[in-house]
């Protein structure tokens, strides 16, 4: 199957490059676009976004360089900006209510995994089979997250979709959920339980492929083969060339990173043991400013009194890249349920460091142990009453997602004896540093660099392709949505039932319902007493966007005014027919002014 020249992207923020401070999923996210627009070998990227999209903007955060032209629009394709780079695709932008640009590509990417609403669009349009919807799964941790996630179940997708994971553990965690979930469904619903081998129904469910994050390989090898900002940045921080400079970048927050205390007595510890002055680089941002900055700085002092911890900017990308230069070890050891995959181990192989972090979820994917670094063992509480009420009170939001996450950390432990044996071997023996440097580097080539994580999306989405064209061919031509259990009439659930129509829902609100038969007349006096909507009241004037343009209100009433009582539907034909939506809301807006009346003469 030849692969679609284009692909469609859900960018609701309309922003490619990450904001400071920003989490490691928008930092995964801004790599993955960058690298399906360099590598992906697509002729047209095309972005749907909540409002218009400045296209110069994201192509030089695509490409580092401006577009030649940019002429976006609100309809789906209706704006386009060719890429000033050759060869390289274009871009559009359009609305998230369209399908048709996914329709073309055959998927809609999303960097996120909440997919209900997008199978709800896709449904509404009767396109259940047109194309498949992607997302990613980051964290898995917030039970209001995983809620969100899990009414996938619930929505109309199908096993031509997918949520991405970027972890074996990941994956194992979210495919037990789905279970539970599933088999809780049919409990409450009367069906066949997946605990019953016997039972023949089965919910349709997206894939779970997993496809790590990249890294950008030869940019960070180039950092960390700089030699003057290697000896620039420990020259700033009295960092001497025989010393040794264990490194750690991320987040610095005890509930969503790492508590910090395990690796403070570790570098401690290892400076002691091999008697070599040992340097802890911290480089991150606090998430909670100052009040985290004195809490790491306290235990810092109290475990690591010797070590000399050094917090720097990690906002800042020549602090960043200088650090690959200067740092001889990297350390993470990593104990909370919200990391999922290890962005900065992937990093820290690119530039040849060795690894010594926690053996933890993701990271035991990323480092072979022994070979590109050492996984410290982990140590975590039992299942059990302590846990479900936690869960329990973070549901009725009585603590708060830091302390739900942090109180899990706190009660994870990290083996502080084998992290300080692993730092000292290393600070020991740069031979061995520089054994599984080389080792890690070349595995970050192989495995985690941009081209090769691309052809894995790609492939990924030739597999889903294949699942669609199965799924036509078993029911039928064209599929419906029956393929994977839906049901089969296109007129019913065309809507998400808990997020329907309002003027639909709620119709039995008012009294009467503007219908097509309905005969209009304008109310007695309504110009001479400016009874109408006033430019000049605010109120009068918001919320514009479900009715037509004040031109065509202008029409409506002077063709409200030559008929004398001309019914709805009589109004409505004097305009196009993409235009009698709106102006049934301008009838509607006018009713409410008081310019028209909708009650018979008595």
């Amino acid at each position: 199957m030849t692969q679609p020249d284009e692909l469609a992207i859900y960018l609701p923020s309309g922003q490619v490059a990450p904001p400071a401070n920003a989490y490691g999923r928008l930092v995964a996210n801004a790599g993955v676009y960058r690298a399906l627009a360099r590598y992906g070998g697509y002729r047209n990227l095309h972005l749907q976004c909540h409002g218009k999209l400045p296209l110069d903007r994201l192509a030089r955060e695509l490409f580092g360089q401006a577009t030649e032209s940019v002429a976006a629009g609100g309809g789906d394709g209706a704006g386009a900006a060719a890429a000033d780079r050759d060869p390289g695709p274009t871009l559009s932008a359009g609305s998230p209510l369209a399908t048709a640009a996914p329709t073309r590509a055959g998927v809609l990417l999303s960097g996120q995994p909440y997919l209900s609403e997008l199978a709800w669009i896709r449904r509404h349009a009767a396109k259940d089979d047109a194309y498949s919807i992607v997302g990613t799964i980051f964290a898995f941790a917030s039970a209001t997250h995983r809620e969100q996630m899990m009414q996938s179940a619930m929505a109309p997708l199908h096993e031509w979709d997918a949520f991405i994971c970027s972890s074996p553990t990941l994956e194992e965690t979210v495919r037990r959920t789905f279970d539970v979930w599933e088999d809780y469904l049919r409990e409450r619903l009367g069906g066949a339980r997946v605990s019953d081998p016997t039972a023949a129904i089965r919910l349709p469910r997206p894939q779970l492929p997993v496809i790590p994050f990249g890294v950008d390989a030869k940019a960070i090898d180039a950092h960390a083969a700089d030699a003057g900002a290697r000896k620039a940045l420990r020259a700033a921080h009295g960092i001497a060339d025989t010393d040794v400079v264990v490194y750690f970048l991320g987040r610095l927050s005890f509930y969503d990173k790492a508590f910090p205390q395990a690796m403070f007595k570790a570098v401690e510890a290892a400076q002691r043991n091999t008697g070599v002055k040992t340097r802890l680089l911290l480089t991150g941002w606090f998430p909670a400013g100052e009040k985290d900055r004195a809490r790491f700085a306290e235990a810092a002092r109290r475990y690591a009194p010797d070590a000399n911890v050094v917090v720097l900017d990690g906002n800042d990308a020549d602090v960043v890249a200088r650090c690959w230069a200067a740092a001889d070890v990297f350390l993470l050891l990593s104990d909370t349920i919200l990391e999922t995959f290890g962005q900065a181990l992937v990093e820290a192989m690119a530039a040849g460091l060795p690894l010594v972090v926690s053996d933890w979820d993701g990271y035991r994917s990323i480092v072979r142990d022994g070979v590109d670094g050492i996984l410290v063992p982990t140590l975590g509480a039992p299942a059990g009453p302590l846990g479900e009420t936690l869960s329990l009170l973070q549901s009725l939001d009585a603590v708060s997602y830091p302390q739900y996450a942090g109180s899990v950390a706190q009660h994870t432990a990290v083996h502080v004896g084998r992290a300080a044996e692993a730092l000292s071997r290393l600070i020991a023996s740069p031979e061995l540093r520089a054994s599984m440097g080389t080792a890690g580097k070349r595995r970050a080539t192989e495995v985690f660099s941009w081209p090769v994580i691309t052809r894995q999306y790609t492939e990924l989405l030739a597999e889903l392709a294949e699942r669609r064209r199965h799924a036509r061919s078993a029911a039928g031509t064209p599929a419906s949505p029956a393929a994977s259990g839906a049901r089969t009439d296109p007129a019913v659930h065309r809507m998400n039932p808990l997020r329907g129509d309002p003027f639909v829902d709620f119709r039995g609100h008012p009294s009467a319902v503007l219908d097509d038969g309905l005969r209009l007349r304008l109310a007695p006096g309504w110009e001479r007493d400016s009874l109408g909507p006033d430019p000049a009241v605010e109120l009068d004037q918001m919320f514009p966007g479900l009715r037509g343009s004040p031109a065509e209100a202008r029409e409506v009433v002077r063709r409200v005014q030559e008929a004398g009582s001309p019914s709805v539907r009589e109004v409505l034909l004097a305009f196009p027919p993409n235009r009698r939506p709106f102006v049934r809301m301008t009838l509607m807006w006018l009713a409410k002014a008081g310019v028209v009346d909708w009650l018979p003469l008595d």
